[in-house]
């Protein structure tokens, strides 16, 4: 089959492979659709990942298809289904398991290789976190489910509450569904540098929207906007330590800072310890998704409340990767949806 195998920074070859072939418990999907992410992209630029992949290795984590084999063992599934599977899955024995902090689980089980025509499912996720979709649901929004489900987890992490004042830093993919399951509760602030994407923003319900080559003092911004005192919520949604700390800038008293995007390891940043101590801040470092917030986001995808639709710039062929991926880096496309030819 054809796959795209990542090899180190911004070295992303496709080439042909070997078919997978399910062991016991495991089953391979014919791949539908597969989406790109803004964490496929920060993996690509630093030719790794902390936690999910170390190269040479087959890429992409987000994506839904037809099951096509079946392991040994597999009795809850048929061939032809259609199903969605997360990128991972938790042991559900070790001590953060038994604590219900699945994320934090030391022994994830980790899948990649999305890019590709054919995907093998291990049996971990084939357990916990492998879904089946309705018909009529397209296989790109399905793909989505992973990205969605680390959003509301770090929503359920960020003591929102009705009517909050919310400012959210990044008009990604990922900032931009915090816009979408935040709109219908709170007033959304969202902070961003492309027009196009800002406008995607408010139809996916943000109160206001702010470029920040227009309106670089943020903070000063939110300040005005909020009688002085900052957002009840701030989301950090780029993976820059220099927005970390703006982030913090921007929060009121007694506010939730949520660091939601990764940055490149080793980096840092400073706090002001007067501030964080005196003001009570919260700040909240949340990663990755558990398996009730991997089918609360396939419900809310699939109940077609929020046009998540919206968030896909492109469909392409599998062999356009190449391509696509100097789109992302060039900020020219926000997910785009890859076909198996």
């Amino acid at each position: 089959m054809l796959a795209a195998l990542l090899y180190g920074q911004e070295d992303l070859r496709l080439e042909e492979v070997a078919d997978p072939t399910p062991a016991a418990g495991e089953v391979v999907i014919q791949v539908g659709a597969a989406t790109t992410c803004g964490t496929d992209l920060k993996v690509w630029r630093r030719g790794g990942h902390a936690k999910m992949l170390k190269p040479p290795t087959l890429f992409g984590h987000e994506a839904a298809g037809r099951i096509v084999a079946l392991g040994a063992g597999v009795r809850s599934w048929q061939l032809g289904d259609r199903i969605v599977a997360n990128n991972s899955a938790p042991c559900m024995e070790c001590f953060f398991c038994q604590r219900q902090e699945y994320s934090l689980c030391p022994n994830l089980t980790w899948n990649n290789g999305t890019f590709a025509e054919y995907l093998k499912i291990p049996a971990p996720i084939v357990q916990q976190n492998m879904l089946p979709i309705p018909d009529d649901l397209p296989w790109e929004l399905a793909a989505m489910t992973e990205p969605l489900a680390c959003v509301l987890h770090g929503i359920g992490r960020s003591h929102v509450k009705a009517k909050d004042r919310v400012v959210v830093l990044g008009d990604g993919a990922i900032g931009l569904m915090f816009v979408a399951a935040l709109a219908d509760q709170t007033e959304v602030l969202l902070w961003g540098g492309s027009d196009h994407r800002l406008e995607i923003g408010k139809k996916l319900g943000a109160a206001q929207t702010f470029n920040y080559h227009q309106n670089p003092d943020i903070a000063a911004v939110v300040k005005e906007l909020t009688a002085g005192w900052g957002a009840d919520v701030v989301i950090e949604a780029t993976g820059v330590p220099s927005v970390w700390e703006m982030a913090i800038a921007c929060a009121r008293p007694g506010a939730t800072v949520n660091l939601f995007g990764g940055c490149p390891r080793d980096t840092t940043i400073t706090v002001n310890t007067e501030q964080l101590h005196y003001s009570e801040l919260t700040l909240k470092g949340v990663f990755h998704n558990t398996p009730e917030y991997v089918r609360a986001a396939l419900s809310l995808i699939a109940s077609g409340r929020i046009p998540f639709e919206l968030l896909i710039s492109e469909h392409r062929p599998l062999q356009d990767l190449a391509q696509v991926f100097n789109d992302m880096k060039a900020r020219k496309v926000i997910k785009v949806a890859l076909t198996p030819c």
